[in-house]
């Protein structure tokens, strides 16, 4: 990877988010706009159509029935299907233990709140190149454990007209309602607006190709969303004390997803120079080498800073989906990172564990967005009610505030409802 040197490089560079286009964003937004229309319009005919286009399969049905599904999972390898089981149930700790912390209703107060959960969302989990379980297991544990009552998934088929059998073995793990084979932006308008066989959801969730997410984006108003996502990305900060070979391992980790930013900063250039070489080393072995290098090469760089201010500095600047801290004492600038959608603790705490089976949902944050957003947790899961118990004492204390402020704003019919009150209760009233 090409090494920089100094802060205010390094600073540039971060600032050049790489773009995903392949085509114009206009051209992508307005194919992905008559493809939700057409959605819209003619329902399941319209996905029949862009399977085959899209998909080159010619379905009879989009459903996958129980029976399939079990089918499935008898058909899957023991070992994945014990790994996939143990990452279900780390999922579903991490979130029962968030669920203790976070949710509960308050109506014990005059001012207080409801939680309730989602009565169904939809889950929609990618399979272009690969099946991908670990989406699904980290999108729908999570709404169950909040209590949502009906999870819909939503995944494209095979070249063989069949859903990935892996994925419909973490379905059943998961414990999905229903399952339909459709993919893309039809996918998700299918989900947003519902069509004659599948059912319209609360909110839509996942993460997918540009397609997707442009979809996600245009149905938003009408469900609810869990973010918009792009190209995966990670920053690790490390100091002299850092293993070469490890953070290579874990930039390589991230390269590996094709379009991803894998990013070193680091106080040392003795550091950068022997990352630099443990890549090229540990490159040699890799099946997907070609879109490695090609991510490296348009996305990955090693900045040589003066002091850890700067990295974490920078590290804030760019608020990385995922920031690794691989230096002395790493737990003691906890407090001083404010963006990352995952924060890493010392060389022993590895993305891909996360990514698999830690327990927090691998949905994060991404291009940024971690300044303000956050992964993906059981709060995406439910609504706030809040409730209003206020009394006559309420009324007294607060109502002439409430009624200078109404025909401030012109809406005298919202005085006089406070006023008529305050007339009565000078009268002698309840």
């Amino acid at each position: 990877m090409k090494i920089i040197e100094g802060f205010n490089n390094a600073k540039t560079l971060l600032s050049r988010r790489a773009s995903d286009a392949a085509e114009s964003d206009i051209e992508r937004e307005k194919t992905v706009r008559q493809i939700v229309a057409d959605i819209r319009r003619r329902g399941d005919a319209a996905i029949f159509d862009y399977t085959q286009k899209f998909d080159g399969v010619k379905l009879d049905s989009l459903e996958v029935t129980q029976e399939q599904v079990s089918s499935a999972y008898r058909e899957v390898d023991k070992e994945l299907i014990t790994a996939m089981e143990l990452a279900a149930t780390r999922i579903t700790d991490y979130h029962e233990e968030q669920k203790k912390m976070l949710l509960h209703d308050n109506v014990k107060s005059k001012l207080g709140w409801l939680m309730r959960p989602l009565e169904r969302i939809g889950t929609y989990v990618p399979g272009g190149m690969a099946p991908l379980p670990s989406s699904l297991l980290m999108t729908a544990i999570p709404a169950r454990v909040a209590g949502v009552k009906e999870i819909i998934l939503a995944t494209p088929p095979q070249k063989n007209g069949k859903v990935s059998s892996i994925t419909l073995a973490a379905a059943k793990i998961a414990e999905v309602d229903r399952i339909f084979s459709v993919g893309g932006a039809q996918a998700i308008a299918a989900l947003a607006y519902g069509t004659e066989s599948i059912p319209a959801v609360d909110k839509v969730c996942g993460p997918g190709n540009i397609y997707v997410t442009l979809a996600k984006k245009m149905v938003f108003g009408t469900v609810g969303i869990d973010g918009l996502y792009g190209p995966s990305e990670v920053i690790i900060i490390a100091d002299d004390s850092a293993n070469a070979s490890y953070v290579a391992a874990d930039l390589l980790a991230q390269a590996e997803h094709g379009s991803a930013s894998s990013i070193l900063i680091t106080t040392s250039r003795n550091v950068g120079d022997t990352v630099n070489l443990e890549i090229e080393k540990q490159l040699k072995d890799l099946p997907r080498r070609d879109i490695i290098v090609e991510a490296l090469e348009r996305r990955g760089f090693i900045a040589v800073v003066d002091s850890m201010d700067d990295a974490i500095e920078l590290a804030n600047l760019y608020a990385p989906e995922h920031l690794c801290l691989v230096v002395k004492n790493a737990a003691s600038y906890i407090d001083r990172v404010r963006n990352a959608g995952c924060l890493f603790i010392g060389e022993n705490s590895i993305e891909a564990l996360v990514d698999y089976v830690a327990g927090p949902s691998h949905v994060l944050p991404t291009g940024g967005t971690a300044r303000f957003g956050s992964p993906l947790n059981i709060l995406d899961f439910v609504k706030l009610i809040s409730v209003v118990k206020t009394d006559g004492a309420d009324l007294l204390q607060l109502g002439k505030a409430a009624s200078v402020i109404a025909r401030a704003e012109g809406l005298d019919a919202h005085a006089r409802a406070v006023e008529k009150r305050l007339e009565d209760k000078a009268q002698g009233g309840s």
